[in-house]
């Protein structure tokens, strides 16, 4: 099975339970300024879970770009990457 389609039925489970789509934010986050980059995949949700903001719905999925150089020596071997999708 590809990759897109671990993605797509990720994304159909959810969306059959009720779950909003959510798009992928950016990698560069456009509102945390604690951050470069986009690391997780809760992190375009952060303001909902602060309270700063109303979620636009009560249950969400999404396929979020993020990219991590915490163990970028790693990267090249069997299990490490710097972009993925978190699911």
């Amino acid at each position: 099975m590809s990759g897109e389609e671990v993605r797509r039925r990720f994304v159909e489970f959810f969306q059959e339970r009720q779950h909003r789509l959510m798009p992928s934010s950016s990698l560069v986050p456009h509102n945390d300024a604690t951050v470069l980059l986009t690391t997780a995949g809760m992190q375009q949700m952060t303001p909902y879970f602060l309270g700063l903001e109303q979620p636009p719905a009560a249950r969400m999925v999404s396929v979020q770009k993020c990219f991590r150089t915490v163990d970028i020596e790693e990267v090249g071997d069997d299990s490490h990457c710097t972009f993925f999708f978190m699911l």
